[in-house]
């Protein structure tokens, strides 16, 4: 069962800890001289941030302290590891203010490579770019389906990465999620990211929007195709729904079939996209008292009553603020 926490339970000031380490033995604790708290997280492509503000000459600084690009940042709220990253701007000006932004490892990802994978798991996939290029790795689950071939040329990492898990979804049918947990690359099943409590209308929840879409990534006739190297001649295969046609009209996806995958693969795959894109897209937006267990990747049940929803969503982006003691949140969520 869901528990719900009330908004009183969640007026308290946060044991926060954040720490910026020189890489030559100097680790400064900037707790106290620290201004607003940004953290995001998002589900694709995107590495964490955290950023933060400073005041130039403080009271609490110690004359010898100071802040560089390429600094390690730590920060702990209630003795659980938040972010792990390193600074990648410093931005000042004539007042005293210091705005820095630091980015998890996963930041690294963003270069441009090429690569061949045969015979691999997005799993696979994650430990080669991670190990060539350096990355500390984690906890790495091991999906079950198998990437016949990939060949990536001048890409960047973290999109090869997003393309074996899109790949993992639609053929394997399992939903990862792939992120930085505190200094360490892990892939982890969404499924068993569940957020314990519930967010709503007497539990956190403060804001909302909603949208229903047909407007993107919605089709109701998926034709794939491939050609044959032994005929000479391209085939075709086709899924489509003639009520949902009649209901919002043809909406048409074309699009190549992986190489390797015989008739019967094709199919199943159709049958997937046509359960993944068959169907309004919903968004959701929610603002809310803050809880560092919900970030990007975790499945969160939301109970709105003047909507009608009591359902889980999948959080695609999420932002958490920390100012003063009181933390808040913004989720944009997603059916899947």
């Amino acid at each position: 069962m869901q528990q719900q926490i009330s908004l009183d339970d969640k007026q308290r000031r946060l044991k926060e800890q954040l720490w910026l380490d020189d890489k030559l033995g100097n680790i400064w604790d900037i707790s106290e001289i620290a201004g607003e708290i940004t953290y995001k997280t998002s589900r694709i492509g995107k590495p964490s941030s955290l950023e933060f503000t400073l005041i130039k000459g403080s009271l609490y600084q110690n004359s010898k302290f100071t802040y560089e690009n390429g600094y390690i940042v730590k920060y702990v709220s209630n003795e659980v590891g938040i972010f792990y990253g390193y600074i990648f701007s410093v931005d000042s000006g004539k007042d005293e203010s210091v705005k820095i932004k630091a980015y998890d490892q996963t930041r690294y990802l963003t270069a441009n490579q090429t690569y061949q994978f045969v015979n691999a798991t997005a799993a696979d996939v994650i430990k080669r770019i991670a190990t060539d290029f350096q990355l500390k790795i984690g906890d790495l689950i091991q999906p079950k389906y198998v990437i016949p071939r990939m060949l990536f040329d001048n890409k960047k990492l973290i999109d090869m990465i997003c393309e074996a898990l899109d790949r993992t979804l639609i053929y394997g049918g399992k939903n990862y999620i792939f992120y930085d947990d505190f200094g360490k690359l892990v892939l982890r099943d969404v499924e068993e990211m569940p957020y314990g409590f519930v967010i709503g209308d007497n539990s956190l929840l403060t804001d909302y929007s909603y949208t229903r879409s047909i407007d993107d990534q919605t089709y109701n006739k998926i034709k794939l195709y491939r050609d044959n190297k032994d005929t000479g001649k391209r085939e075709t295969f086709v899924h489509q729904d003639s009520g949902s046609i009649r209901q919002w009209g043809l909406l048409f996806l074309y699009q190549k079939a992986d190489d390797g995958l015989n008739e019967g693969q094709i199919d199943a795959m159709l049958k997937t996209l046509m359960t993944l894109r068959n169907r309004e897209t919903q968004s959701l937006k929610v603002d809310a008292l803050g809880d560092f267990k919900v970030r990007a990747g975790s499945y969160v049940n939301i109970q709105i009553e003047e909507l009608k929803i009591n359902q889980y969503f999948l959080v695609d982006e999420c932002t958490h603020k920390v100012q003063g003691g009181v933390h808040t949140m913004s989720l944009d969520l997603k059916v899947v």
